[in-house]
């Protein structure tokens, strides 16, 4: 898929990374399908599965990510997220925005999940209250940008290079190595939670499938099985021996 970009002239601007405060009324920016927090859980769901969430993670879906440019606040809320590491929150207390710097790290990873209609993922407007795509890469610098069509079954990863986004090319397997994460990320087609499509999954650096929960049950309980099949082979060889298993 070909992707043409109007390049705009850099803006100078002035940025600063201020809390908001506790009565700051966010945007709001409505879900625009079913599908776009079925694909976010799913890609948190393998990573704490597999322990590959440390307790200064945040990771987090339509979560609004602030920044202060040119004095006036500036809130994107991205499909899914991924900081490495984030300042502890006062318990009891929801996290409602996320400001870089102030809080912690800069996020390493952002995603747009596109439906139908295009909400303005490819956006390089410079202007106020800037572009998803100008904001990600000019304001945040966010080193890693995942565009994902499911419809379409098309994944674009993007890497910041010299200041600008560079479409990253997928190795043989057509997966796209996530430094930060030490994860390839690639499309997979399958069912889960009722939906049966294309998926957006992990893969460790040895290529195997970062597997969901249902997957591990399911993996557990055919070892269960061949467990007691070997054990069943077993002692009926045993007993053609003429050596009772039950009192060995």
């Amino acid at each position: 898929m070909t992707t043409l970009f109007v390049q705009s002239p850099q803006i100078p601007l002035s940025i600063t990374w201020e809390k908001l405060p506790l009565d700051f009324v966010l945007p709001d920016e409505p879900v625009e399908s079913n599908l776009q927090p079925l694909l976010a859980a799913a890609l948190r769901e393998s990573l704490e599965l597999a322990g590959l969430m440390i307790e200064s993670v945040i990771i987090a879906t339509n979560f609004g990510i602030c920044a202060t440019v040119d004095q006036k606040t500036v809130v994107k809320a991205p499909d899914w997220v991924y900081i490495p590491a984030g300042k502890p929150f006062p318990d009891g207390e929801a996290r409602r925005s996320y400001t870089p710097r102030a809080e912690g790290d800069l996020p390493s990873i952002v995603m747009e999940f596109i439906s139908a209609t295009d909400g303005g993922e490819y956006s390089v407007n410079p202007h106020y209250p800037y572009g998803k795509w100008y904001f990600y890469e000019q304001i945040l610098k966010v080193p890693t940008y995942v565009i994902f069509h499911p419809q379409l079954q098309v994944l674009e990863v993007y890497h910041l290079l010299d200041g600008k986004y560079q479409l990253a090319s997928p190795d043989r397997d057509q997966r796209f190595w996530i430094e930060s994460l030490g994860l390839f990320l690639g499309t997979w087609i399958g069912e889960k939670a009722d939906y049966a499509g294309c998926w957006l999954r992990w893969w460790n650096p040895s290529g195997d499938l970062v597997l969901w929960g249902g997957e591990l049950l399911e993996l557990e309980r055919q070892r269960t099985q061949e467990a007691e099949a070997k054990n069943l082979r077993l002692a009926e060889r045993l007993r053609a021996m003429g050596i009772d298993p039950d009192g060995v």
